[in-house]
Parts: structure tokens; C-alpha cells; sequence
């Protein structure tokens, strides 16, 4: 083939109109802005929130391609939502701060704990997925995703005070609902049992209730599932069946230990 016929060929296979990576790029500067503009103390709060107006509007131009997608006066309806996202955080970071004992201040928590950035990202991507905004909530959730590890869609519900330690590996399905002062860490899935196409207006990932505290790398999966409040979950545990409040769930492995020295 010549370079003629491979452009004609490589043009042909660019069948979506509407695939543009300048979306991605230009959500994820959103996010970084958006994010300093709550937390940093040096980001001027006013002309930054006319800045992000501005960045929203040639987002929603990219992104609301569709007809009749919900995309007008979004922006103006999602400020009014501001003051209480950021009310939100900042109880998770006291809960970071509290129940963290390597944790030296809270400033130390906004500046270097993964799992308060992916809380933050999915509280401020939420309120867009519940408006129908297309595209931009789970960009936004992806950039939080890439740089922590930490997999949160941003269609969960999730209460007050939560705290991911640590942060790495954890992912957070659709339509999981976490309730309040809920504790997890690194590598924890709250999944769905099967992956069909079929059930996705369905309640396909598990309920987590009050209180409740599920270590590292366990895997809870289901709609159904319901893990009663002030449970613990300990360690590597999977589970597919719902648990009464007050519970203890523990997983425990054979290890076999085997002395390697030895004495002539």
C-alpha cells in the first residue's frame, strides 16, 4: 500500500464524529482547577469559579452532542451545590485525620492522601452524573483513578465522613451505596456478581451500612448484598451474601511456616 491508500484506510476506520480526546484533556484541567479552587489557599475563589464557567461552557459544547442532552444552565445550578461538596470533604478529611494514627494534620491529608483525592473527584463528578451530564463525571473519576489507583464511579452513593486508607487498588462500583462513617482499605471491591449489558438499570453492586469497616483486599459483590452496620469485614474475605448488623466476617488461610536453616 502506498501512503495514500493507508491514510484512506485508517480514515475509514474513524467512524465516531464525535470522539475527540481534546475532552478528556480539557476535563481533566477542569478537575486540577476546580479542585484548587475549593482547597488552595493561594486560588483566588472568585475569578477562578468565572474561569471554570467558562471552561464548563466549551465542555458541555464538546460533550452534549446529543439532542435534548441536559447540559444548559448546569453550571449555574451545580455552584449552588459548592458550598455543601466542600462541607462534605471536609468531614471526610477529619475522618482521615482522626481515625489515621500516621496522620500528622489535616493539611497533610488534603495535600498528600490518595484516598481524600478520589473521595474528593467522585463528590464533585457526582453531582454532574446526577444532572445527566455525558462523558465529563466519569473523565472526571478516570483522572482521579490514574493518579491514585483508586476506582470510583461516580454514579455511587456515598455518606458522610468515609475514609479509604491508603487508597491503591479499590474500586467502587455504580451503583453501590455506602452509608455514613464507613471505613475501608487498599484493595477493596464492592462489585457486581456478573457483567451483562442487560442489567444496567439494575442495582448490580452492594450496600455498605453505617459503621462499617472492611480491611484490605476483601471483595463484596451484589445488589443485594448488604453489609449491616458496625460489621467488619477483616482481610481477603469474598462475600456475595448480605450479613447482619454487628458482625465479624474473617478470612482465615492455611499458612504453612518452614524452618530453611541448616545446622552441620
Amino acid at each position: 500500500m502506498d501512503q495514500e491508500e493507508i491514510i484512506k484506510k485508517i480514515e475509514a476506520q474513524k467512524r465516531l464524529p464525535n470522539l475527540n480526546f481534546s475532552i478528556k484533556e480539557k476535563t481533566e484541567a477542569f478537575t486540577k482547577r476546580l479542585f484548587y479552587t475549593l482547597f488552595d489557599k493561594q486560588t483566588a475563589v472568585e475569578d477562578n469559579l468565572m474561569e471554570l464557567g467558562k471552561d464548563f461552557e466549551v465542555l458541555a459544547k464538546l460533550v452534549c452532542w446529543e439532542p435534548g442532552s441536559p447540559c444548559k444552565d448546569i453550571w449555574q445550578d451545580y455552584l449552588q451545590l459548592l458550598p455543601g461538596i466542600l462541607e462534605k470533604l471536609n468531614l471526610d478529611a477529619e475522618a482521615i485525620f482522626k481515625n489515621d494514627p500516621a496522620a500528622n494534620s489535616v493539611e497533610e491529608v488534603y495535600l498528600s492522601y490518595p484516598g481524600f483525592f478520589a473521595i474528593a473527584i467522585y463528590r464533585l463528578s457526582h453531582e454532574f452524573y446526577k444532572f445527566g451530564l455525558p462523558l465529563v463525571p466519569r473523565l472526571m473519576t478516570e483522572c482521579a483513578h490514574r493518579l491514585t489507583g483508586t476506582d470510583i464511579n461516580p454514579g455511587a452513593k456515598i455518606g458522610d465522613s468515609f475514609f479509604i486508607d491508603h487508597a491503591t487498588g479499590v474500586v467502587i462500583g455504580e451503583t453501590a451505596v455506602i452509608k455514613d462513617h464507613v471505613k475501608i482499605y487498599q484493595g477493596v471491591t464492592l462489585g457486581a456478581l456478573t457483567v451483562n449489558k442487560e442489567l444496567r438499570d439494575t442495582k448490580r453492586h452492594p450496600t455498605i451500612e453505617r459503621n462499617v469497616t472492611i480491611y484490605a483486599n476483601a471483595t463484596i459483590l451484589g445488589g443485594e448484598t448488604i453489609i449491616g452496620e458496625n460489621s467488619i469485614i477483616g482481610g481477603n474475605v469474598w462475600l456475595t451474601k448480605s450479613i447482619p448488623k454487628n458482625s465479624m466476617v474473617s478470612h482465615t488461610p492455611q499458612i504453612t511456616i518452614k524452618n530453611a536453616v541448616y545446622h552441620e
